[in-house]
């Protein structure tokens, strides 16, 4: 039993053809559209959402130090990513490489992770891009139409958001249609995303009024990590965009310098960004669902606002997109490796790519965002991604001195303390997460390890077929 879950994935073999005709993806994303799928994935909720939450009644003006530390840890995990990404150019991210390095029940456990994660992320992206809505909707006097689950005719009961329901699934048809295409699309929606952000740098600049900043840590410095833990998600946008590496046209030598690219280029803008917010409005005005809509309107600015509020509608998408698109490859990548059912890896005939989980994960991301409060789903965000980065950093360690000879297009430098920085940061922001996140994830790690040791150990393709010159150090 103990041989067989530690079983790892011959990374001599891994890049060949696996799976049936049926069971393949395509290759088709060149350097700048990756870079734009990463670039999609961070830049959006962080900015148009939590940053408002966070600073609203986290962290106050320190939700710049928030982001700042859920950066560095976002940082050191990202070069650790960047080398697995040029070593192992598959589907599946952290999935793949822990199953490769760490072996089958570490792998399992962080596949069976992200499929809860990635959800849940597009869930509160699609609550707020909602909240956008009705900002505009309240702007003209109009609202969303609302559907209340209780008793009848009373008027009480849970408002359930129909509009993330809708985006939720409005998402996956857009994944349905091929990689090719939504790739496109998700280009174009980025760069007026990131035009919507500079737009917000550009004009509050000259509306900051400095004594926003005192007091800058009202929670104490305590609030500024907590806010760290909430907002991290909004920084590893690349270790989703990663699962799209057998999409790619030159996964080795793009994916490295594409998670680096994203995550750069993220950075200054959140940095930025979160001055502006706060030098514009005392924290404790600050709208917690549309905080720079919000803040525009308040010096006056209401046509600003209202281009801000369809920009980060329009924007939030593409964080929608890349989280979509890396739960279906990451359920997809461990069908095909027999830890779940074949059924979930069967590809689309004509488009090849993964319509079936797809599909699943629209509805599953809908059901999540039309019942769930936006802070209760993003604390369910964190948790995973924090011990996936944990294991990324760990296995990179590992396989630097396991296997020094192996070719590596991209190398984490100051190995190992790159790397362990990312460990000690994910698990110390690990400890700044609630009570109740803890007990939710015990409550799914339970779940995947009676799922795994049922069905998941016997099924396993390297169970059933062990790979020819399998190589063991």
């Amino acid at each position: 039993m103990g041989q067989g879950v530690l079983r790892r994935k011959p990374i001599e073999h891994i890049d060949e053809a696996e799976g049936a005709p049926s069971e393949q993806l395509t290759r088709t994303l060149g350097l700048w559209q990756l870079t734009a799928i990463g670039v999609g994935g961070i830049i959006g909720a962080g900015i148009f959402t939590l940053a408002g939450t966070v600073a609203n009644g986290v962290a106050g003006p320190a939700v710049l130090v928030s982001f700042l530390i859920a950066g560095v840890a976002s940082a050191a995990a990202a070069f650790s990513y960047a080398e697995f990404a040029g070593l192992i150019p598959k589907a599946g991210s952290a999935y793949t490489y822990g199953y490769a390095v760490l072996g089958e029940l570490v792998g399992w456990f962080i596949g069976w992770d992200l499929l809860l994660e990635y959800t849940a992320i597009v869930a509160v992206v699609a609550i707020g891009i909602s909240g956008y809505f009705n900002f505009l909707l309240e702007d003209i006097g109009a609202s969303l139409p609302t559907w209340m689950l209780g008793a009848p005719g009373t008027g009480e009961g849970h408002r359930v958001d129909l509009i993330a329901v809708v985006l939720c699934l409005f998402t996956a048809y857009l994944l349905t249609l091929g990689i090719k295409n939504a790739a496109r699309f998700e280009t174009v929606v980025v760069v007026l995303k990131v035009l919507v952000v500079l737009l917000v740098i550009g004009v509050g600049f000259f509306h900051i009024d400095t004594a926003n900043y005192t007091p800058f840590f009202p929670y104490g410095v305590g609030g500024a990590f907590t806010g760290a833990a909430t907002v991290f998600f909004a920084v590893f946008g690349y270790d989703a965009m990663s699962t799209a590496a057998e999409e790619s046209k030159d996964a080795q030598r793009h994916m490295p310098k594409a998670i680096i690219y994203s995550l750069a280029i993220a950075m200054v803008l959140y940095v930025l960004a979160c001055l502006v917010l706060t030098g514009m409005q005392n924290y404790t005005e600050i709208d917690p669902e549309s905080g720079f809509s919000s803040a525009f309107k308040a010096v006056g600015l209401d046509a600003v606002a209202d281009i801000i509020a369809v920009g980060a509608i329009i924007g939030i998408l593409t964080v929608m997109f890349t989280f979509m698109l890396g739960v279906t490859r990451v359920w997809f990548s461990m069908s095909r490796d027999g830890l779940l059912p074949h059924w979930f890896a069967k590809t689309h005939p004509t488009r090849h790519v993964p319509t079936r989980v797809t599909w699943i994960v629209g509805v599953a991301s809908a059901v999540i965002a039309g019942f769930v409060p936006i802070g209760e789903a993003a604390e369910l965000t964190n948790i995973g991604i924090l011990l996936a980065f944990v294991v990324v950093c760990a296995a990179v360690i590992v396989l630097r001195y396991r296997r020094p000879d192996l070719p590596r297009e991209f190398r984490a430098p100051f190995m190992p303390v790159t790397p362990a920085i990312g460990v000690v940061a994910s698990i110390w922001l690990i400890t700044y997460l609630q009570v109740e996140t803890w007990f939710r994830f015990a409550l799914w790690f339970l779940i995947g390890l009676v799922i795994y040791f049922g069905y998941s150990y016997h099924h396993s393709r390297l169970a059933q077929e062990p790979p020819p010159e399998r190589v063991e150090r």
